[in-house]
């Protein structure tokens, strides 16, 4: 697989990245904030997934460090678009 096609496959979302836990608890992915209770029931930390929305974070506790969050991620789809 070439570098080229590996970006195509995964400019599918808005960031595709790996899915991490800060100091306190939460799941982000990049600079995104992930939903908590998604992250934690659906994926595991280390899974790469893709963005596919985001909004304004509204939790003034981690709006600081994370001003954008997202519902709407999944794990990142490897599969080659068709050509």
């Amino acid at each position: 697989m070439t570098k080229s096609s590996q970006e195509k496959m995964l400019q599918k979302g808005i960031y595709t990245g790996i899915m991490e836990k800060d100091e306190n608890n939460n799941y982000f992915c990049g600079e995104y904030l992930l939903d908590y209770k998604m992250a934690h029931s659906n994926h595991n930390i280390g899974d790469l997934i893709t963005i596919k929305s985001i909004i304004e974070n509204p939790s003034d506790m981690s709006y600081d460090k994370y001003p954008k969050k997202s519902k709407n991620f999944a794990k990142a789809n490897l599969k080659p678009e068709q050509e």
